[in-house]
């Protein structure tokens, strides 16, 4: 899978470790940045990393703050993007399985304990379907409307 992955100044070692963790599960990684602690707006970089995965050039993004809380609004800004603020593997899961989530929003506070598997579920979790694509459908006509 290719994953755009991009953080503010606050997640810049948590991304690094994100970006070794993408890359030793054999996903390919671009970082949108920051590549400094010199302080930054969030939402350029979400608006990078999600406009990315919209167009299709990438199939997944990750994106990193302080709480998740800023990237994860900036990026359900962009038309098409559905992003997932996941503090643990079931949240990671139940984004993609129920909610086709295709950015992935983390906060450093929460540390890096389960960041592994979190990024398994986000990674490796398939779309069910069905009656969620009804449901996502709603949510394409509200983002239309």
């Amino acid at each position: 899978m290719r994953i755009a992955v991009g953080c503010d100044h606050r997640g810049l070692d948590f991304k690094q470790t994100v970006v070794r963790l993408v890359q030793e599960k054999g996903h390919s990684c671009k970082d949108f940045g920051c590549f400094s602690t010199e302080s930054v707006d969030y939402p350029d970089i979400a608006r990078d990393v999600a406009e990315a995965v919209a167009r299709g050039e990438f199939d997944r993004g990750i994106l990193i703050c302080d709480t998740g809380i800023g990237m994860s609004i900036a990026a359900n800004k962009v038309r098409g993007i559905r992003a997932a603020l996941c503090h643990d593997v079931f949240g990671a899961n139940r984004a993609r399985r129920h909610n086709d989530a295709s950015v992935l929003c983390l906060g450093t506070a929460r540390g890096e304990e389960q960041l592994g598997s979190i990024l398994d579920a986000f990674l490796n979790t398939a779309f069910e379907g069905g009656r969620h694509q009804r449901r996502l459908d709603k949510v394409r006509d509200i983002e239309n409307s």
